[in-house]
C-alpha cells in the first residue's frame, strides 16, 4: 500500500513544483522592480497560509482514529497522547486533492504575456515591446531549446554570486526540513504533548509570524527602494540575528517520562538509560509479565509503568479510556495504591518550558521569513533575466534533491538511535520507537541544525564582499521599461552608454537622465 501513497506524492509534486519557479519569474516579467518584491512576499505568504491551514486540518485529523466508521471508538484504550494512535491521515489526503484540482483552474486564464507594469497608458511602448517578445519567440521555436540551454547553465554555473546563493540555501533547506518535519515528534517527547496539540501549536504559533514577515520584508523593499546589496545585507544579517536566538532553546528542557525499567527504578530513583533490561523487578518478577508490551499506565505515586502487569496491578474497574487499575504492589504509597491509563503529565514547569520554546521559535520565525525576500531578490537579480526560470528552477531543484530528499532520512536514523523502548509489531519485528531520550533527542534536533546553519554563513559573507566589487546583471544597465522607451524616442544608443557608470542608477534615475 505504501507504493500507492508513494507514486500519489511523486505526481504531486511534479504538479506543484513547477508553480513557484515560473511563477516567480512571471512576476519578475511583467512587474516594476520596485513592486516584484511586495508581489513574490504575497506568493510567499500564500504558500505559508496553505500550510496553516493544512496543519490545522492535520491537527483535527490527528485526533480522528484512523478505523473511525469501522471500528466502534468508545471500546478503545490509548488517547491521542499515546504513541500507539494513529490519526486519520488519509482524510486530509481526500479534502485536499479535491481543492486542488479546483485551484488548478484559474491557471489555465492566465495570458501568455502581460503589459509591462508602469506602461499601461503608452500604447507604442507596449505595442513595440510585444514585437520584441514575439521575435524571441519565434527565434526560440526556430533554434530549439537545447541551444539557449547549454550555454544557460554554463552562465548560471560559472555565476559565483548564484552558486554560493545556491550552496547557502542547501545547506539551510537541510537544517529548517529537519526542523519543521520532527517539530511535531520533539514537542511530543520533550514536552509531552499529542501529535494533534502538537501540530495545532505549530500551525498557530509558528506560521502566522512567518506570514507577517514575508508582507513586511516585501514592504520595506518598496518602500525604501533597497538595492541588491543592500537586500543581500539585510537578509544575512537579520538571518544571523535569528540563528543566535536559536540557541536559547536549549535553555528550555523537561526532564525524561519517569518510567520504572526504563528511565527510573521502581523506588523512584533515576538511573543510568544504557545499563540493559532493568524492566522486572523483585514486586513483578512473578507476574510472569511480557516486556516488550508497551501499554504504559500512570502510578498515583508519579511514576509510570509500562504495563499494568509490570506496574503489579491485580484487578481493575471501568471500561475504555476510564479504566483504573488498583492493588498494584510496586507502586509505593502511604494509600491505596492505583493507576490510570497513558504516561504520567510532565508538569507545570514543562508546560511553562513549552510556553518559552513557543515564544521564542515565533519571534525566531518572524525574523527568518522578513529575510526571506531581500535574499530571494539577490538570487533573482543575481542572473540575467533570459537565465531567470532557469535559474530558479535549478535552485529548486537542487534544493530538493541535496535537502529536501536525504535530510529527513539522515535526520531520523540520528532520531532512533536516541530510542530507549521499541515497540514490537505481531509477527515480533521491531516496529515504532516508544520513548526516546529527551537530552540526546534535544542535542540532535537543536544541535546539528545550529552546526548547519553556522557553516552557512561563511558562502553568504563571501556573497557580501563578492556583491562588494562588482556590478549585478540590471544594475546601472539601460533594460527594461527604459531601454523600451529610449528605443521608441531614437536614445538607445545613449542609454547604453550609460552601463559604464559605476554608479546604481534605478529606472526612474535613468529615465531622467534620458
Amino acid at each position: 500500500m505504501w507504493v500507492y501513497v508513494l507514486v500519489g506524492n511523486i505526481i504531486r509534486g511534479i504538479g506543484e513544483t513547477p508553480i513557484m519557479p515560473l511563477g516567480i519569474s512571471y512576476i519578475e516579467d511583467f512587474a516594476k522592480s520596485e513592486n516584484s518584491p511586495l508581489y513574490i512576499g504575497f506568493v510567499e505568504t500564500g504558500a505559508i497560509i496553505g500550510p496553516l491551514i493544512g496543519l490545522l486540518l492535520a491537527s483535527f485529523c490527528a485526533n480522528v482514529y484512523v478505523d473511525t466508521g469501522s471500528v466502534n471508538t468508545d471500546d478503545l484504550t490509548i488517547t491521542p497522547t499515546d504513541t500507539r494512535w494513529v490519526g486519520a491521515w488519509w482524510f486530509g489526503f481526500l479534502i485536499c486533492a479535491g481543492v486542488n484540482v479546483l485551484t488548478a483552474i484559474p491557471f489555465f486564464f492566465l495570458p501568455k504575456m502581460l503589459p509591462k507594469e508602469g506602461l499601461k497608458n503608452n500604447a507604442d511602448i507596449i505595442k513595440n515591446d510585444k514585437k520584441e517578445k514575439q521575435k524571441e519567440e519565434v527565434k526560440k521555436e526556430k533554434d530549439g531549446i537545447t541551444k539557449d540551454f547549454l550555454p544557460f547553465m554554463k552562465s548560471l554555473l560559472c555565476n559565483p554570486i548564484y552558486m554560493l546563493f545556491i550552496l547557502i540555501s542547501i545547506v539551510q533547506f537541510n537544517a529548517f526540513v529537519n526542523m519543521f518535519t520532527f517539530m511535531p515528534k520533539y514537542l511530543e517527547q520533550q514536552y509531552g504533548k499529542s501529535a494533534s496539540d502538537a501540530i495545532f501549536l505549530i500551525g498557530i504559533y509558528n506560521l502566522p509570524p512567518i506570514c507577517i514577515g514575508y508582507i513586511a520584508g516585501g514592504l520595506i523593499m518598496k518602500k525604501f527602494k533597497i538595492t541588491v546589496k543592500q537586500a543581500a545585507h539585510i537578509g544575512c544579517w537579520l538571518s544571523l540575528i535569528e540563528y543566535l536566538l536559536h540557541f536559547l532553546c536549549f535553555l528550555m528542557i523537561c526532564d525524561n517520562s519517569s518510567v520504572a525499567g526504563i528511565t527510573t527504578t521502581y523506588k523512584g530513583m533515576q538511573q543510568d538509560l544504557y545499563v540493559g533490561n532493568t524492566i522486572l523487578a523483585d514486586c513483578n518478577r512473578d507476574c510472569n509479565c511480557p516486556t516488550k508490551t508497551w501499554d504504559p499506565v500512570c502510578g498515583n505515586n508519579g511514576v509510570s509503568y509500562m504495563s499494568a502487569c509490570l506496574a503489579g496491578c491485580e484487578t481493575s474497574v471501568g471500561t475504555g479510556i476510564n479504566m483504573v487499575f488498583q492493588n498494584c504492589s510496586c507502586i509505593q504509597t502511604s494509600g491505596n495504591s492505583s493507576a490510570v491509563l497513558g504516561l504520567c503529565d510532565k508538569g507545570h514547569d514543562c508546560s511553562m518550558m513549552l510556553q518559552y520554546f513557543l515564544i521564542l521559535s515565533a519571534i525566531g520565525s518572524f525574523i527568518y521569513s522578513l529575510s526571506a525576500i531581500p535574499g530571494y531578490m539577490v538570487l533573482l537579480r543575481c542572473i540575467k533575466p533570459e537565465e531567470k526560470s532557469l535559474g530558479v528552477g535549478l535552485h529548486t531543484f537542487c534544493t530538493r534533491v541535496f535537502a529536501g530528499i536525504p535530510a529527513p532520512i539522515y535526520f531520523g536514523a540520528l532520531a532512533d538511535s536516541t530510542c530507549l523502548h521499541w515497540g514490537i509489531l505481531k509477527c515480533g519485528e521491531s516496529g515504532a520507537c516508544r520513548i526516546y531520550d529527551s537530552a540526546y533527542f534535544r542535542y540532535i534536533y537543536l544541535g546539528l541544525p545550529a552546526a548547519l546553519r553556522g557553516t552557512s554563513y561563511i558562502p553568504a559573507f563571501l556573497i557580501l564582499i563578492i556583491l562588494k566589487k562588482r556590478l549585478l546583471p540590471g544594475e546601472n544597465a539601460c533594460s527594461g521599461t527604459v531601454l523600451i522607451e529610449a528605443k521608441v524616442t531614437g536614445k538607445e544608443n545613449e542609454c547604453k552608454d550609460m552601463n559604464q557608470n559605476s554608479k546604481v542608477l534605478n529606472d526612474d534615475e535613468l529615465k531622467t537622465k534620458l
